[in-house]
């Protein structure tokens, strides 16, 4: 299936990997990415292979580190997979439902 970011999710990443540079270094962002990019390529395989979030209807929650989560709706008509929002999950999980609301 063909995945894409949406336009909250790609401001979050760039964010997220400005941050992992500035306050870690080169290694851990390229870790961090070679996590996510794994991640990406299981649900692309098999797109139910993560939980369905108990919170949001037709989202999946996707555990990427301990301190990052990705949510994601199926497409199944499209055969496209859309990446909601990258959330640290320090953060309140108000500004989750913030993210998925818009």
């Amino acid at each position: 299936m063909k995945i894409f970011l949406s336009e909250l999710a790609e401001t979050k990443l760039i964010k997220l990997s400005d941050y992992l540079l500035e306050n870690w270094n080169l290694k851990t962002r390229d870790k961090f990415f070679a996590k996510l990019t794994e991640k990406i390529k299981q649900i692309s395989r098999q797109p139910n292979s993560c939980p369905k979030s108990a919170k949001f209807n037709n989202l999946y929650k996707c555990v990427v580190t301990k301190q990052t989560t990705f949510y994601y709706r199926v497409k199944t008509e499209n055969k496209e997979i859309e990446i909601i929002t990258i959330f640290d999950t320090r953060q309140d999980p108000k500004k989750l439902e913030e993210d998925i609301d818009q």
